[in-house]
């Protein structure tokens, strides 16, 4: 599914830009109940057979962003890499939580960085959850699946080609510009130029 069969769910001059929020509530917590989605654009994909630059003919696209549910998963290996975790889940409102991973080129012993960025999107465990926070452990027969567990099963993925290369650097050396800097500092091209009088 490319950016054209996604487009072609929605109305002439609709874009798919979904919030966190949106993503986990409206679309991710409908998958994970198997109720229908309107509009069911977002595909399901297997993360494991999949680098990020194979995502453009399969997910939906929506601006730079490719979309995709799958299935949760500790094993984030694909056939030419892997994703790594970096930084720490951060809570979606009340809904779930966003996890950030980094795609590396080779194996886990010495991949390399790219600038492939994934946020990965999953339902809270409730059950899960409270029980840790009682300090109890989920007493559960092996083999036993219980109800709504596969509920927790499924994510959202959000994948995207950062603009800048990902070098590494030293905190002292880390700069981040918000979009306004950009422009601002652009400007300093314009002093070169004279304009027509």
């Amino acid at each position: 599914m490319g950016e054209d069969a996604g487009a072609g769910n929605l109305p002439p001059g609709f874009r798919f830009f979904p919030s966190d929020e949106e993503l986990v509530h409206h679309f991710l917590r409908r998958k994970a109940s198997m109720l229908p989605c309107h509009p069911d654009i977002i595909p399901t994909l297997d993360l494991l057979h999949l680098d990020p630059w194979d995502l453009h003919s399969k997910a939906l696209k929506g601006g730079k962003y490719w979309y995709f549910f799958s299935h949760r998963t500790e094993n984030r290996a694909t056939p030419n890499g892997y994703w790594k975790q970096v930084g720490v889940d951060e809570f979606v409102k009340d809904v779930g939580m966003k996890k950030t991973l980094i795609f590396y080129v080779g194996d886990t012993s010495g991949g390399m960085k790219t600038n492939w960025i994934m946020h990965e999107y999953c339902l809270l465990d409730c059950e899960a959850s409270s029980s840790r926070s009682n300090g109890r452990k989920l007493s559960r027969k092996k083999g036993q699946v219980k109800a709504g567990a596969a509920n927790y099963r499924w994510v959202v993925c959000r994948v995207y080609e950062s603009g800048h290369s990902i070098q590494p650097c030293s905190q002292d050396e880390a700069m981040e510009l918000s979009c306004l800097d950009e422009i601002f500092l652009s400007f300093d091209d314009y002093d070169e130029v004279s304009l027509p009088k």
